[in-house]
Protein backbone atom coordinates (compact mmCIF):
# COMPACT_ATOMS: atom_id res chain seq x y z
CA UNK A 1 0.00 0.00 0.00
CA UNK A 2 2.81 2.42 0.90
CA UNK A 3 4.63 1.55 -2.37
CA UNK A 4 1.54 2.44 -4.38
CA UNK A 5 1.17 5.72 -2.50
CA UNK A 6 4.79 6.63 -3.03
CA UNK A 7 4.59 5.64 -6.71
CA UNK A 8 1.61 7.88 -7.28
CA UNK A 9 3.20 10.63 -5.23
CA UNK A 10 6.49 10.53 -7.18
CA UNK A 11 4.65 10.58 -10.49
CA UNK A 12 2.60 13.55 -9.35
CA UNK A 13 5.66 15.40 -8.07
CA UNK A 14 7.61 14.71 -11.28
CA UNK A 15 4.89 16.43 -13.20
CA UNK A 16 5.17 19.37 -10.84
CA UNK A 17 8.94 19.50 -11.22
CA UNK A 18 9.60 18.76 -7.55
CA UNK A 19 11.23 15.29 -7.67
CA UNK A 20 14.46 16.53 -6.08
CA UNK A 21 12.48 18.01 -3.21
CA UNK A 22 10.78 14.66 -2.51
CA UNK A 23 14.05 12.75 -2.62
CA UNK A 24 15.58 15.09 -0.06
CA UNK A 25 12.51 14.83 2.15
CA UNK A 26 12.40 11.02 2.14
CA UNK A 27 16.16 10.84 2.75
CA UNK A 28 15.77 13.15 5.74
CA UNK A 29 13.03 10.96 7.23
CA UNK A 30 14.88 7.68 6.68
CA UNK A 31 18.05 8.91 8.38
CA UNK A 32 17.84 7.94 12.02
CA UNK A 33 17.85 11.08 14.14
CA UNK A 34 20.37 11.29 16.89
CA UNK A 35 17.77 12.62 19.30
CA UNK A 36 14.08 13.47 19.48
CA UNK A 37 14.66 17.20 18.92
CA UNK A 38 16.30 16.53 15.56
CA UNK A 39 13.44 14.31 14.53
CA UNK A 40 10.86 16.94 15.30
CA UNK A 41 13.00 19.53 13.49
CA UNK A 42 12.95 17.39 10.35
CA UNK A 43 9.19 17.07 10.60
CA UNK A 44 8.78 20.84 10.97
CA UNK A 45 11.04 21.65 8.05
CA UNK A 46 9.30 19.24 5.73
CA UNK A 47 5.90 20.56 6.72
CA UNK A 48 6.86 24.21 6.21
CA UNK A 49 8.63 23.53 2.91
CA UNK A 50 5.75 21.66 1.32
CA UNK A 51 2.64 23.09 2.92
CA UNK A 52 2.09 25.66 0.15
CA UNK A 53 2.82 23.31 -2.75
CA UNK A 54 0.23 21.34 -4.66
CA UNK A 55 1.23 18.16 -2.80
CA UNK A 56 1.21 19.66 0.68
CA UNK A 57 -1.73 17.75 2.15
CA UNK A 58 -0.72 14.36 0.78
CA UNK A 59 2.91 14.85 1.76
CA UNK A 60 1.84 15.89 5.24
CA UNK A 61 -0.02 12.58 5.71
CA UNK A 62 2.91 10.54 4.40
CA UNK A 63 5.42 12.39 6.58
CA UNK A 64 3.22 11.95 9.65
CA UNK A 65 3.04 8.17 9.14
CA UNK A 66 6.74 7.71 8.40
CA UNK A 67 7.97 10.06 11.08
CA UNK A 68 5.70 8.59 13.74
CA UNK A 69 6.82 5.01 12.99
CA UNK A 70 10.47 6.02 12.73
CA UNK A 71 10.59 8.11 15.88
CA UNK A 72 8.68 5.63 18.02
CA UNK A 73 10.79 2.77 16.75
CA UNK A 74 13.93 4.74 17.52
CA UNK A 75 12.59 5.75 20.93
CA UNK A 76 11.81 2.18 22.00
CA UNK A 77 15.14 1.00 20.63
CA UNK A 78 16.97 3.57 22.73
CA UNK A 79 14.97 2.92 25.89
CA UNK A 80 15.33 -0.84 25.50
CA UNK A 81 19.11 -0.70 25.77
CA UNK A 82 20.40 -2.29 29.02
CA UNK A 83 22.39 0.82 29.97
CA UNK A 84 19.30 3.02 29.72
CA UNK A 85 17.25 0.57 31.81
CA UNK A 86 19.99 0.56 34.45
CA UNK A 87 20.10 4.36 34.51
CA UNK A 88 16.32 4.58 34.97
CA UNK A 89 16.37 2.11 37.86
CA UNK A 90 19.36 3.79 39.50
CA UNK A 91 17.70 7.20 39.26
CA UNK A 92 14.48 5.95 40.91
CA UNK A 93 15.36 3.96 44.06
CA UNK A 94 11.74 3.08 44.88
CA UNK A 95 10.75 1.88 41.44
CA UNK A 96 9.20 -1.55 40.85
CA UNK A 97 9.83 -2.54 37.25
CA UNK A 98 9.07 -5.58 35.10
CA UNK A 99 11.99 -5.83 32.68
CA UNK A 100 12.70 -8.64 30.16
CA UNK A 101 15.87 -10.57 30.93
CA UNK A 102 17.53 -9.53 27.66
CA UNK A 103 17.50 -5.90 28.85
CA UNK A 104 19.33 -6.69 32.11
CA UNK A 105 23.04 -5.81 32.05
CA UNK A 106 25.68 -7.54 34.14
CA UNK A 107 26.12 -4.67 36.61
CA UNK A 108 22.39 -3.98 36.92
CA UNK A 109 21.93 -1.58 39.89
CA UNK A 110 18.55 -2.91 40.98
CA UNK A 111 17.62 -5.91 43.09
CA UNK A 112 16.41 -8.81 40.96
CA UNK A 113 13.63 -11.10 42.17
CA UNK A 114 13.86 -14.70 41.09
CA UNK A 115 11.16 -15.73 38.66
CA UNK A 116 10.17 -19.09 40.12
CA UNK A 117 7.06 -21.23 40.05
CA UNK A 118 4.63 -21.21 42.97
CA UNK A 119 5.68 -23.80 45.54
CA UNK A 120 3.48 -26.48 47.07
CA UNK A 121 3.58 -24.84 50.51
CA UNK A 122 2.55 -21.46 49.11
CA UNK A 123 -0.56 -23.02 47.60
CA UNK A 124 -1.80 -25.56 50.16
CA UNK A 125 -0.42 -23.85 53.28
CA UNK A 126 -0.86 -20.26 52.12
CA UNK A 127 -3.17 -18.17 54.27
CA UNK A 128 -4.08 -15.54 51.67
CA UNK A 129 -6.19 -15.88 48.55
CA UNK A 130 -5.64 -12.74 46.47
CA UNK A 131 -5.20 -13.84 42.83
CA UNK A 132 -5.21 -10.29 41.44
CA UNK A 133 -2.54 -8.88 43.75
CA UNK A 134 0.46 -7.14 42.17
CA UNK A 135 3.29 -7.71 41.72
CA UNK A 136 2.84 -11.22 43.15
CA UNK A 137 -0.64 -12.83 43.32
CA UNK A 138 -1.48 -14.94 46.34
CA UNK A 139 -2.95 -18.42 45.77
CA UNK A 140 -3.27 -19.75 49.30
CA UNK A 141 -5.86 -22.54 49.43
CA UNK A 142 -6.02 -22.80 53.21
CA UNK A 143 -8.80 -20.20 53.78
CA UNK A 144 -10.97 -21.79 51.09
CA UNK A 145 -10.42 -25.37 52.29
CA UNK A 146 -11.11 -24.48 55.93
CA UNK A 147 -14.20 -22.48 54.94
CA UNK A 148 -15.56 -25.41 52.93
CA UNK A 149 -14.97 -27.94 55.70
CA UNK A 150 -16.27 -25.55 58.35
CA UNK A 151 -19.59 -24.92 56.62
CA UNK A 152 -20.04 -28.56 55.57
CA UNK A 153 -19.32 -29.90 59.06
CA UNK A 154 -21.88 -27.70 60.76
CA UNK A 155 -24.40 -28.31 57.99
CA UNK A 156 -24.23 -32.08 58.54
CA UNK A 157 -24.17 -31.52 62.29
CA UNK A 158 -27.51 -29.71 62.01
CA UNK A 159 -29.08 -31.87 59.30
CA UNK A 160 -28.16 -35.40 60.41
CA UNK A 161 -30.04 -35.60 63.78
CA UNK A 162 -33.10 -33.83 62.42
CA UNK A 163 -33.11 -35.84 59.20
CA UNK A 164 -32.80 -39.19 61.00
CA UNK A 165 -35.56 -38.19 63.43
CA UNK A 166 -37.94 -37.35 60.60
CA UNK A 167 -37.00 -40.57 58.79
CA UNK A 168 -37.71 -42.65 61.92
CA UNK A 169 -41.03 -40.87 62.43
CA UNK A 170 -42.16 -41.42 58.86
CA UNK A 171 -41.03 -45.04 58.79
CA UNK A 172 -42.05 -46.30 62.25
CA UNK A 173 -44.45 -43.86 63.88
CA UNK A 174 -46.54 -41.94 61.35
CA UNK A 175 -49.73 -43.45 60.00
CA UNK A 176 -50.32 -44.06 56.31
CA UNK A 177 -52.16 -40.79 55.71
CA UNK A 178 -49.47 -38.65 57.33
CA UNK A 179 -46.71 -40.51 55.51
CA UNK A 180 -48.49 -40.12 52.18
CA UNK A 181 -48.66 -36.36 52.74
CA UNK A 182 -45.13 -35.78 54.07
CA UNK A 183 -43.18 -37.90 51.61
CA UNK A 184 -44.13 -35.97 48.41
CA UNK A 185 -43.61 -32.65 50.21
CA UNK A 186 -40.12 -33.61 51.34
CA UNK A 187 -39.19 -34.96 47.93
CA UNK A 188 -40.47 -31.74 46.39
CA UNK A 189 -37.99 -29.76 48.51
CA UNK A 190 -35.08 -31.46 46.78
CA UNK A 191 -36.25 -30.07 43.43
CA UNK A 192 -36.17 -26.41 44.49
CA UNK A 193 -33.29 -24.51 42.82
CA UNK A 194 -30.42 -23.59 45.08
CA UNK A 195 -30.76 -19.89 44.27
CA UNK A 196 -34.22 -19.98 45.87
CA UNK A 197 -32.69 -21.37 49.06
CA UNK A 198 -30.09 -18.63 48.80
CA UNK A 199 -32.77 -15.92 48.61
CA UNK A 200 -34.57 -17.50 51.56
CA UNK A 201 -31.37 -17.46 53.59
CA UNK A 202 -30.59 -13.90 52.56
CA UNK A 203 -34.04 -12.59 53.50
CA UNK A 204 -34.86 -14.70 56.58
CA UNK A 205 -31.82 -16.42 58.08
CA UNK A 206 -29.18 -13.68 57.63
CA UNK A 207 -31.19 -10.90 59.38
CA UNK A 208 -32.19 -13.35 62.12
CA UNK A 209 -28.59 -14.32 62.86
CA UNK A 210 -27.50 -10.68 62.79
CA UNK A 211 -30.21 -9.77 65.29
CA UNK A 212 -29.85 -12.75 67.63
CA UNK A 213 -26.05 -12.64 67.93
CA UNK A 214 -25.78 -8.83 67.64
CA UNK A 215 -23.38 -8.99 64.69
CA UNK A 216 -22.41 -6.17 62.31
CA UNK A 217 -23.34 -8.40 59.35
CA UNK A 218 -25.41 -11.55 59.16
CA UNK A 219 -23.58 -13.14 56.22
CA UNK A 220 -21.62 -15.72 58.21
CA UNK A 221 -20.63 -19.35 58.13
CA UNK A 222 -23.60 -20.13 60.39
CA UNK A 223 -26.03 -18.79 57.79
CA UNK A 224 -24.39 -20.96 55.13
CA UNK A 225 -24.50 -24.02 57.39
CA UNK A 226 -28.21 -23.59 58.13
CA UNK A 227 -29.06 -23.13 54.46
CA UNK A 228 -27.00 -26.19 53.49
CA UNK A 229 -28.61 -28.21 56.27
CA UNK A 230 -32.06 -27.36 54.90
CA UNK A 231 -30.93 -28.33 51.41
CA UNK A 232 -29.43 -31.64 52.59
CA UNK A 233 -32.47 -32.66 54.62
CA UNK A 234 -34.64 -34.03 51.75
CA UNK A 235 -31.83 -36.35 50.60
CA UNK A 236 -31.06 -37.65 54.09
CA UNK A 237 -34.72 -38.11 55.01
CA UNK A 238 -35.76 -39.84 51.78
CA UNK A 239 -32.86 -42.30 51.58
CA UNK A 240 -32.91 -43.12 55.31
CA UNK A 241 -36.68 -43.61 55.38
CA UNK A 242 -36.55 -45.97 52.42
CA UNK A 243 -33.77 -47.97 54.08
CA UNK A 244 -35.74 -48.30 57.34
CA UNK A 245 -38.91 -49.40 55.59
CA UNK A 246 -36.94 -52.22 53.97
CA UNK A 247 -36.31 -53.76 57.38
CA UNK A 248 -38.21 -57.11 57.45
CA UNK A 249 -41.43 -57.13 59.41
CA UNK A 250 -40.42 -60.43 61.03
CA UNK A 251 -37.48 -58.76 62.77
CA UNK A 252 -39.72 -56.09 64.27
CA UNK A 253 -42.25 -58.67 65.47
CA UNK A 254 -39.53 -60.89 66.94
CA UNK A 255 -38.14 -57.96 68.91
CA UNK A 256 -41.56 -57.02 70.23
CA UNK A 257 -42.28 -60.67 71.08
CA UNK A 258 -39.15 -60.78 73.24
CA UNK A 259 -40.48 -57.92 75.34
CA UNK A 260 -38.72 -54.97 73.71
CA UNK A 261 -40.58 -51.69 73.53
CA UNK A 262 -41.30 -49.88 70.30
CA UNK A 263 -38.39 -47.46 70.71
CA UNK A 264 -36.04 -50.25 71.74
CA UNK A 265 -36.98 -52.09 68.56
CA UNK A 266 -36.25 -49.00 66.46
CA UNK A 267 -32.91 -48.37 68.17
CA UNK A 268 -31.70 -51.98 68.50
CA UNK A 269 -33.17 -53.59 65.38
CA UNK A 270 -34.38 -51.21 62.67
CA UNK A 271 -31.54 -48.66 62.66
CA UNK A 272 -28.70 -51.25 62.80
CA UNK A 273 -30.33 -53.19 59.97
CA UNK A 274 -30.69 -49.99 57.89
CA UNK A 275 -27.26 -48.53 58.64
CA UNK A 276 -25.99 -49.03 55.08
CA UNK A 277 -28.90 -47.06 53.61
CA UNK A 278 -28.59 -44.40 56.28
CA UNK A 279 -24.88 -44.11 55.48
CA UNK A 280 -25.69 -43.62 51.82
CA UNK A 281 -28.09 -40.83 52.73
CA UNK A 282 -25.46 -39.17 54.90
CA UNK A 283 -22.85 -39.40 52.15
CA UNK A 284 -25.24 -37.89 49.62
CA UNK A 285 -26.09 -35.13 52.08
CA UNK A 286 -22.41 -34.37 52.66
CA UNK A 287 -21.83 -34.26 48.94
CA UNK A 288 -24.71 -31.83 48.54
CA UNK A 289 -23.33 -29.63 51.31
CA UNK A 290 -19.72 -29.59 50.08
CA UNK A 291 -20.54 -29.04 46.43
CA UNK A 292 -23.26 -26.40 46.82
CA UNK A 293 -22.42 -23.09 45.14
CA UNK A 294 -25.09 -20.43 44.71
CA UNK A 295 -26.78 -20.62 48.10
CA UNK A 296 -23.45 -20.47 49.92
CA UNK A 297 -22.24 -17.68 47.65
CA UNK A 298 -25.21 -15.56 48.67
CA UNK A 299 -25.19 -15.95 52.47
CA UNK A 300 -21.62 -16.57 53.69
CA UNK A 301 -20.07 -13.16 53.02
CA UNK A 302 -17.35 -14.47 50.64
CA UNK A 303 -14.42 -13.36 52.80
CA UNK A 304 -11.33 -15.37 51.87
CA UNK A 305 -9.98 -15.57 55.42
CA UNK A 306 -9.43 -18.44 57.81
CA UNK A 307 -12.51 -18.48 60.11
CA UNK A 308 -12.02 -18.69 63.85
CA UNK A 309 -15.72 -18.99 64.72
CA UNK A 310 -18.84 -20.00 62.83
CA UNK A 311 -20.13 -16.43 63.22
CA UNK A 312 -17.56 -14.96 60.83
CA UNK A 313 -17.82 -14.50 57.05
CA UNK A 314 -15.96 -17.09 55.01
CA UNK A 315 -15.63 -18.43 51.48
CA UNK A 316 -15.94 -21.97 50.15
CA UNK A 317 -14.23 -23.64 47.19
CA UNK A 318 -17.36 -23.99 45.00
CA UNK A 319 -18.32 -20.36 45.60
CA UNK A 320 -14.82 -19.21 44.67
CA UNK A 321 -14.84 -21.17 41.42
CA UNK A 322 -18.28 -19.88 40.47
CA UNK A 323 -17.46 -16.26 41.29
CA UNK A 324 -14.01 -16.02 39.67
CA UNK A 325 -13.81 -18.50 36.80
CA UNK A 326 -15.59 -16.20 34.37
CA UNK A 327 -13.16 -13.34 35.07
CA UNK A 328 -9.91 -15.32 35.11
CA UNK A 329 -7.84 -15.11 31.89
CA UNK A 330 -7.89 -18.48 30.14
CA UNK A 331 -4.60 -20.31 30.58
CA UNK A 332 -3.29 -17.94 33.24
CA UNK A 333 -2.16 -18.74 36.77
CA UNK A 334 -5.51 -17.69 38.24
CA UNK A 335 -7.38 -19.90 35.78
CA UNK A 336 -5.20 -22.90 36.57
CA UNK A 337 -5.50 -22.28 40.33
CA UNK A 338 -9.28 -22.44 40.07
CA UNK A 339 -9.09 -25.76 38.25
CA UNK A 340 -6.75 -27.04 40.94
CA UNK A 341 -9.35 -26.00 43.50
CA UNK A 342 -11.84 -28.20 41.67
CA UNK A 343 -9.43 -31.13 41.92
CA UNK A 344 -8.97 -30.46 45.64
CA UNK A 345 -12.75 -30.41 46.11
CA UNK A 346 -13.02 -33.75 44.32
CA UNK A 347 -10.42 -35.37 46.58
CA UNK A 348 -12.05 -33.92 49.70
CA UNK A 349 -15.39 -35.44 48.71
CA UNK A 350 -13.78 -38.76 47.84
CA UNK A 351 -11.89 -38.87 51.13
CA UNK A 352 -15.05 -38.18 53.13
CA UNK A 353 -16.97 -40.86 51.23
CA UNK A 354 -14.26 -43.46 51.84
CA UNK A 355 -14.09 -42.51 55.51
CA UNK A 356 -17.84 -42.88 55.97
CA UNK A 357 -17.86 -46.22 54.16
CA UNK A 358 -14.96 -47.47 56.27
CA UNK A 359 -16.64 -46.45 59.52
CA UNK A 360 -19.88 -48.06 58.36
CA UNK A 361 -18.16 -51.33 57.52
CA UNK A 362 -16.43 -51.41 60.90
CA UNK A 363 -19.77 -50.77 62.62
CA UNK A 364 -21.44 -53.66 60.76
CA UNK A 365 -18.73 -56.04 61.91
Amino acid sequence: MMILIFGSLMYFIAKEGESQQLENSIASIQNAPSNLEEGFTIFTQLLVHNIESSIGILLLQIITILLTCRLFGWLFQKIGQPTVIGEIVAGNPGIIAFVPSKFIEKDFPGHLLKDESISFDEVFAGKEWFPTATPAPQFGFLPLITGTLWVSFFAILFALPFGLSVAVYMSEVADHRTRSFLKPVIELLSGIPSVVYGFFGLIVIVPLIQKVFNLPVGETGLAGSIVLAIMALPTIITVSEDAMRNCPRAMREASLALGATRWQTIYKVVIPFSVSGITSGVVLGIGRAIGETMAVLMVTGNAAVIPTTILEPLRTIPATIAAELGEAPAGGAHYEALFLLGVVLFFITMLINFSVEYISSRTNK
